[in-house]
């Protein structure tokens, strides 16, 4: 695996975009002091995962946005880019050439890419556990790091050892699965808990099944008996109002004839009345 290219734009004091090129041996920047060679490592650590702006020389994370000049405004964003030959498939990724991308705003939101492919940086941390460019190697030494080393405690020195022994990937997946476990575990006594509540309710909540299950039977008899009764009521409605109907229609009947006796009447009083006349 080899580092073939290094891209920076909005970097701490890359105003413009840089390109580095890596070839094959040594590759040295040299210039004077202020002049942003430092900033070429803090770069690559950056994009490699580097979450602590302090090992970054930073204070806040916008520190590493180019803050402008007194000629150039400030940017509103950093982006960093790191090329990798993978023709010897030391990366798990079926590419020729990798390219990681790390970007920030000063929004505060930021991306991570793998050959312009949005990734988590868990995705960029497991890509290169046990290569030597995980995020506790000592493959991308800066200033007084040297000393940082020798110096640390014993513990902390243990990191390095393990990222260059190549245990990184299965002590980190021994963490995943161990918090896992621990996950299992809280979820398990929660569950446990949940379980002793419910079954104190079980007696209570038996009892109260009991007594709905009753009034639902008591409830369907009522409501069987109310429709009977309504069934009732309504067939006797409806015999008198047969009844009162018959009875309506033999009053029409008898107020016919008794309107046609009157017709009938009416015809002899008026041949009576013209008899009169012809007698006067």
């Amino acid at each position: 695996m080899l580092l073939k290219r290094l891209e920076a734009y909005g970097f701490k004091s890359f105003a413009d975009k840089l390109e580095v090129e890596f070839d094959e041996g040594v590759t040295a920047i040299v210039g004077p002091n202020g002049s942003g060679k430092s900033n070429i490592t803090d770069a690559i650590r950056w994009v490699l995962g580097e979450q602590n702006v302090r090992n970054l020389r930073g204070t806040k994370a916008e520190d590493i946005i180019f803050t402008g000049s007194s000629t150039r405004r400030a940017l509103g964003m950093a982006e960093v880019s790191v090329t990798f030959d993978n023709t010897d498939k030391t990366l798990p990724l079926d590419f020729q050439e990798i390219m990681i991308t790390r970007r920030i705003y000063r929004t505060g939101e930021s991306e991570f890419l793998i050959n312009k492919t949005k990734c988590r940086l868990k995705d960029i941390f497991n890509l290169f556990a046990d290569t030597g460019l995980g995020k506790n190697s000592i493959s991308v030494i800066s200033q007084n790091k040297v000393d940082e080393v020798l110096n640390t405690k014993p513990e902390e020195r243990r990191y390095f050892f393990e990222e260059c022994a190549g245990i990184t990937k299965y002590r980190d997946r021994k963490k995943e699965a161990k918090r896992k476990l621990d996950a299992t575990e809280n979820n398990l006594v929660r569950l446990r808990d949940i379980i002793g509540e419910i079954e104190k309710q079980l007696g209570p909540l038996e009892e109260q099944a009991k007594k709905t299950k009753r009034y639902n039977e008591i409830h369907d008899d009522y409501q069987a008996c109310n429709l009977t009764k309504i069934l009732s009521k309504y067939e006797a409605l409806v015999q008198e109002s047969d009844a009162y109907t018959a009875e309506i229609k033999g009053y029409q009947d008898q107020r016919q004839q008794l309107e046609n006796s009157v017709n009938v009447s009416e015809a002899e009083k008026l041949v009576k009345q013209q008899e009169t006349q012809q007698l006067e």
